[in-house]
């Protein structure tokens, strides 16, 4: 039985007491961080063992490679990759040349990540930044309006999809207009619902057939004064499934951040129960993975369903043009590394 969880590791290969864990507790899948990178040889080595022990070919092996800030695979190893705001900038000069450049960039991005066993990236970002909110997306984002993030994001989980790679849209209904980091403390949203739908929800609607969405840790107070999304039903059916329209597979953000109190296991319980169907941990803490698999239990029901679904959209990598993405990263970052 699979667990409805995704867990991390704490170093570049997995210890005895970790293999016992995955082992028995069978996560659905493993995320990757800087801690877990060496060199190509080391990554595929940990991916591989981590499927040879749960016993699942296809089991999803998530990583955070967007580009810019957020590059777990870096140079000298793997190429440098620009931020979003880079296609942004792109796109405002020539819209056809910005999508093109996107979508080629993220079918090289995916060629890394396929070659060491990754098969899940945790992008596109489809926030929308607004006028004095936090850095914490920033540069990360594709724009500053929901139609143009919702073209770009299209454009990088497209070309994820054409390497053998699947994107995970984030964070889902919108982290752009957060005042506060939710790795350090809990954003709250005080914009009317009429607005959240006319510019933060909108990109997620444009890609609610993408087969995966990792939450928001945020409190709107217009939809649910006292619970952040991933822990409140009422954002998750009202807004995501039924406004949205989104039906794939719903994971939590990162529960071991400081926008979320309690026990790990009570983190867990209440976004499995706020309609979660995977909770997400990622710092590789054993004592906290431990309580986190025991509030995921099993995988089954709509979760066991929208995870084979989401893992039913991989295939092989298509043929691309190489020295064109190459040419157009070179564009966008300096020299090919």
């Amino acid at each position: 039985m699979t667990g409805a969880f995704i867990t991390g590791c704490a170093g570049l290969q997995l210890g005895t007491d970790e293999v016992a864990f995955l082992r028995e507790a069978q996560p659905w899948g493993l995320i990757l961080f800087a801690r877990n990178v060496g060199t190509p040889e080391q990554i595929k080595a940990l991916t591989g063992h981590f499927r040879d022990i749960v016993g699942r070919a296809d089991a999803p092996v998530l990583i955070d490679q967007e580009g810019g800030r957020v590059q777990r695979m870096r140079p000298p190893n793997w190429r440098k990759y620009p931020p979003g705001r880079a296609y942004a900038e792109l796109y405002s000069r020539d819209a056809v040349a910005g999508l093109r450049a996107t979508r080629l960039v993220y079918r090289l991005l995916a060629q890394d990540l396929h070659e060491v066993g990754v098969n899940v990236d945790c992008v596109p970002v489809l926030d929308v930044p607004q006028p004095g909110s936090h850095d914490i997306i920033g540069d990360r984002a594709y724009g500053m309006t929901p139609e143009q993030v919702a073209l770009l994001g299209r454009a990088a989980a497209q070309g994820l999809m054409d390497g053998g790679v699947l994107p995970v849209i984030k964070h889902i209904p919108g982290h752009g207009r957060a005042f506060a980091d939710s790795h350090l403390e809990l954003p709250v949203v005080d914009a009317s619902r009429d607005e959240l739908e006319r510019v933060d929800f909108a990109p997620f609607a444009a890609l609610a057939d993408i087969p995966m969405a990792m939450t928001a840790h945020v409190v709107y107070t217009a939809l649910d004064p006292d619970n952040c999304c991933t822990l409140s039903s009422r954002v998750i059916d009202d807004v995501i499934r039924r406004g949205i329209g989104f039906d794939g597979l719903i994971m939590s953000d990162d529960l071991s951040m400081k926008a979320l109190k309690g026990t790990f296991r009570e983190r867990g319980m209440r976004a499995i129960a706020a309609g979660c169907d995977v909770l997400l941990h990622c710092n590789g803490d054993m004592a906290e993975m431990v309580e986190v698999a025991a509030a995921a239990g099993t995988l089954a029901g709509q979760a066991e369903r929208r995870a084979a679904r989401a893992l039913s959209f991989l295939r092989a990598p298509d043929e691309y043009d190489l020295a064109a993405a190459e040419m157009v990263l070179e564009g966008l970052t300096g020299p090919v590394s």
